[in-house]
């Protein structure tokens, strides 16, 4: 196999943001970085964020202009010169309870459009207000949780456990077979014609080869052989994935879908996937979407048409 995928084009694992981790205790200087007047702070209302009128940018405001709500530290900009920190800009999320407007825009709408720097913040922020939303409750005894370290761990003030942001891994796999055909299929909650290649979370115990090899048989019936490269990662914070992707190649080749999660699966070559996009009769993964880019690696070019 000698596909790849450009890292570059991987749009939600780009980030120059420096996480400035060692910073997170020390309430001094989170109070100095808070009160700065070059501090920027992106508002985030469930997995959704603040955005420009023209829905290209994030829309950042000063902690003056800040609403209520939870406070967590992202990061220092150290590309913004020297600041009132002495550090750099301070970046923080201010997370708001109640729906999102208008004025919001998720990942699938802006992912692709942002800047490195500002699809770093966006891909972080998103993950923590999923997890913040999910984990009031303390899993060991039930209390009710704080926050603490400036939003990235909540403490549980009765029993004392610390819990932690959380990222799922889940492997996504394009698989070919001896003639070089790639094998896509349909979730069973999908319409005719939208494909995508598999994916499955990794289980307790098991390697990302386990997994992949696990889930192409359980959802197809297609045995994976020893041909397995990784070609690159990419967070999928809807709600806390790790996508790990990977190329694959097939030793049996027989289709067997699970009738499950799977409604159809089909071997595709190029020629074939080309006409059915171009026909508009095939739907391929969003661009934003690792699934997207393995598509194209094995294709060798960009393809027009998504979901």
């Amino acid at each position: 196999m000698a596909y790849s995928i450009a890292p570059a084009s991987l749009a939600l694992s780009r980030s120059i943001l420096d996480r400035a981790a060692d910073r997170r205790r020390d309430e001094e200087w989170l109070a100095k970085a808070w009160a700065a007047p070059d501090t920027q702070v992106v508002v985030v209302s469930e997995d959704k964020l603040r955005v420009t009128p023209d829905r290209t940018a994030l829309l950042f405001v000063s902690p003056a202009e800040a609403p209520e709500g939870t406070k967590v530290f992202l990061g220092i900009d150290r590309e913004s010169g020297a600041g009132q920190t002495a550090d750099g800009r301070a970046v923080f999320a201010v997370l708001i309870d109640g729906e999102a407007d208008e004025s919001y825009a998720g990942l699938r709408e802006m992912g692709a459009v942002l800047d490195d720097r500002e699809a770093g913040i966006a891909v972080n922020v998103i993950g923590l207000s999923n997890w913040h939303a999910v984990h009031t409750h303390c899993a060991n005894c039930g209390a009710h949780t704080e926050v603490v370290e400036a939003g990235h761990v909540r403490q549980c003030p009765v029993c004392g456990r610390s819990h932690f942001p959380r990222s799922d891994p889940a492997i996504i796999v394009l698989v070919t077979d001896d003639q070089d055909r790639a094998l896509l299929g349909r979730n069973e909650a999908w319409p005719e014609g939208r494909y995508s290649t598999l994916a499955g979370f990794v289980e307790p115990g098991e390697s990302l080869e386990a997994a992949v090899r696990r889930e192409v048989l359980e959802e197809t019936g297609v045995v994976v052989g020893p041909e397995i490269e990784y070609a690159g990662s990419q967070p999928w914070p809807l709600p806390s994935s790790l996508m790990l992707g990977f190329y694959a190649k097939a030793s049996a080749f027989d289709i067997e879908v699970d009738a499950d999660e799977i409604a159809e699966a089909r071997w595709f070559t190029r020629e074939d996937l080309r006409a059915l996009v171009e026909a508009g009769t095939m739907a391929l993964p969003g661009n934003i979407s690792i699934s997207r880019r393995l598509i194209e690696g094995w294709y060798g070019e960009e393809l027009t048409g998504s979901w």
